[in-house]
């Protein structure tokens, strides 16, 4: 690996507000794909800027290779509003670089691939850009990025408003594709998928670990551990956080390369993150046993069909995550249930006892005249929260608002600030029933974790869409997909299942349409074209990898219904202690269970060891 991008003793800062970093020095390999974390206005996006040499340090120098290109996906971006998607993605309307006469890159699979992974044909080459939303201006400017070729590439929140379809696909590209690559993002997932250093920004200085997401989360605890100096609180956190990842995806804790040994030691009694039982006893006794019931419903936004003869039922401390792709109708689901639209026909019914509180998207009317804490008093002094009552402050300390940034007027508040002031209002409000449409928008991982642990004891019925795949696996229990067809359907495989039925139904339209027909634009399962496989380092050649992953995914299914299945069998023998003959018979099944359990185990930590690494 070669050496292209160097930071040296780099020093920024803004007037008033301070230092962001001090006296930093980082190296860049033309291979490292690198995600950046830390909290809102740590310094993420300063750090970009200089890498690109779009600002200039205070102090030190930043040097680039010779030659160097690099690309890059901020934050806000303007696009003339007469331009098409085709001037933008394939002209000079936004990037210096054309791609040439339609004839040229029409021909070459990887950019058609591009194109038809980031939904261009759906939105039209010829459409103009002025008109589209903020998301749609997001993707067209991605796939312009991504169509040239750049040594380094650098992106600031590219997952925002694209559908778990979407990063799915940008995940593969990204990781197949040549070159160094730099990502901000608060997908935890995606980081896990697609970064194998992370760069944490904080205290005015750049930390390096290696691994994704899960790596660095072990690495944090244990450098917190060692140096002692975190308080109880948020000590608990990471161990619950761990806790998570080591028990419920193995696979993203399987690589690291530093001792975890003492992490481990950590959660070796955490209990699960969830009591099931005792959170679902708690929410029948606060919503009685009707929620939402669905009979035979449809529903409509404008000409479009969202639910057609639809029947559903969610009950009380259901946790329910709802998948699709933009535009399925999920946000106008979540707008029925929340009783701001109605359905156009059959039966809808709401339990006599739900508060629902509804997070939109877009961010709600608040007080900006108030100060924070103010604002969340408005609401409510004291909280309820599962068995235990906190304060307005101690809830605000939860969603990130220190003894300072309590009393920091609404108006001043930046806009990741402003949407956790409107969730904690929400929460402040005792709902039952919590609707959330894409409520890790503008989120950074720290204020993530400290939501999905307040969730865990939270005893109600959540209902969220998200393309956050990290979070829907971490707070649902269940998960429903829209296809656009008008049906609700159940996917018992959660997000592996939905990714596989939705990439089935674009095989069948494509073949409706003769889109596979030769020449024609390869499907998103196909990010780059490529000659005949290459063996990786561990003797397996793409293929077998990609098959052999698919297989780790489906063992990790197979572990977690086998300890469902054993758990069950344990709550039985309790319940039946004093029959002889029934205990007999559900331990046999107990060890069968067992067994089979260690043995798919077993193979799951054989296959692990002959991947490769991504």
């Amino acid at each position: 690996m070669a050496n292209i991008v160097n930071l040296d003793r780099v020093s920024k800062g803004y007037g008033a507000a301070g230092p962001l970093l001090t006296d930093v020095s980082l190296g860049l390999d033309d291979a490292d794909r690198i995600g950046v974390v830390g909290l809102n206005g740590a310094g993420k996006s300063t750090l970009l800027r200089l890498l690109t040499r779009q600002e200039e340090p205070d102090d030190g120098r930043v040097t680039h290779r010779r030659d160097l290109r690099v690309a890059s996906l901020p934050q806000s971006l303007t696009l003339a509003a007469e331009a098409t998607v085709r001037d933008v993605v394939l002209g000079t309307a936004w990037l210096a670089e054309s791609m040439g006469a339609e004839h040229e890159w029409a021909g070459d699979a990887g950019v058609r691939a591009i194109l038809d992974g980031l939904g261009m044909p759906h939105l039209g080459l010829d459409q103009p850009v002025g008109p589209m939303s903020g998301g749609e201006r997001r993707r067209v400017a991605l796939a312009a990025l991504l169509v040239r070729e750049a040594d380094l590439l650098i992106l600031d929140e590219p997952t925002n408003h694209l559908d778990v379809g979407g990063v799915d696909w940008l995940a593969t590209y990204l990781v197949g594709r040549k070159g160094a690559l730099i990502v901000v993002t608060h997908d935890r997932w995606f980081l896990d998928a697609v970064c194998t250093t992370t760069w944490e920004v904080a205290d005015q200085t750049v930390r390096s670990y290696e691994g994704g997401f899960a790596a660095w989360t072990l690495a944090r605890v244990e450098r917190e551990r060692v140096a002692a100096a975190t308080e109880a609180r948020r000590q608990n956190l990471l161990r619950k956080e761990i806790a998570w990842l080591r028990r419920g995806a193995p696979a993203r804790t399987s690589k690291p390369k530093f001792r975890i040994d003492a992490a481990n030691a950590l959660i070796a009694d955490v209990p699960p993150p969830r009591d099931t039982s005792s959170l679902q006893r708690l929410a029948t006794a606060r919503l009685g046993k009707q929620v939402y019931d669905l009979e035979h419903v449809t529903l409509h936004a404008g000409p479009k069909t969202i639910l057609d003869d639809v029947t559903w039922q969610v009950g009380p401390g259901d946790r329910i995550a709802i998948l699709g792709r933009n535009g399925a109708g999920k946000t106008t689901l979540l707008r029925m249930l929340a009783g701001v639209t109605r359905p156009t026909g059959g039966h809808f019914r709401t339990g006599s006892t739900v508060r629902p509180a509804f997070l939109s998207q877009e961010l709600a009317e608040l007080p900006s005249h108030l100060r924070v804490l103010e604002a969340v008093e408005e609401i409510a002094r004291r909280v309820q929260l599962g068995d235990r009552e906190i304060s307005a402050a101690q809830l605000a300390e939860i969603f990130g608002f220190d003894d300072r940034r309590l009393w920091t007027p609404v108006g001043d508040l930046s806009g990741g600030e402003r949407r956790r002031l409107q969730m904690l209002r929400l929460l402040a409000g005792e709902p039952n029933v919590l609707l959330f449409d894409e409520p890790t928008n503008d989120l950074d991982t720290d204020t993530l974790a400290a939501l999905e642990d307040l969730l865990d004891s939270w005893p109600g019925t959540i209902i969220v869409a998200s393309h956050d795949r990290y979070l829907i696996e971490r707070v649902a229990d269940n998960a429903y997909g829209m296809f656009g067809d008008g049906r609700l359907v159940h996917l018992p495989g959660g997000v592996d299942e939905y990714l596989a039925r939705a990439a089935g139904a674009d095989r069948l339209g494509k073949a409706a349409s003769g889109a596979d027909r030769p020449g024609k634009a390869a499907g998103p399962e196909q990010p780059r074209a490529s000659a005949a496989p290459a063996p990786t380092e561990a003797g397996m050649s793409a293929a077998e990898a990609r098959q052999a992953r698919k297989e780790l995914t489906r063992l990790e299914r197979q572990i977690g219904k086998l300890e469902q299945r054993e758990a069950t069998l344990l709550d039985q023998l309790a319940t039946h202690a004093t029959d002889y003959a029934t205990v007999a018979e559900l331990d046999a099944q107990l060890k069968e269970v067992r067994a089979e359990r260690e043995q798919t185990e077993e193979s799951w930590l054989l296959l692990a060891d002959r991947i490769p690494p991504l």
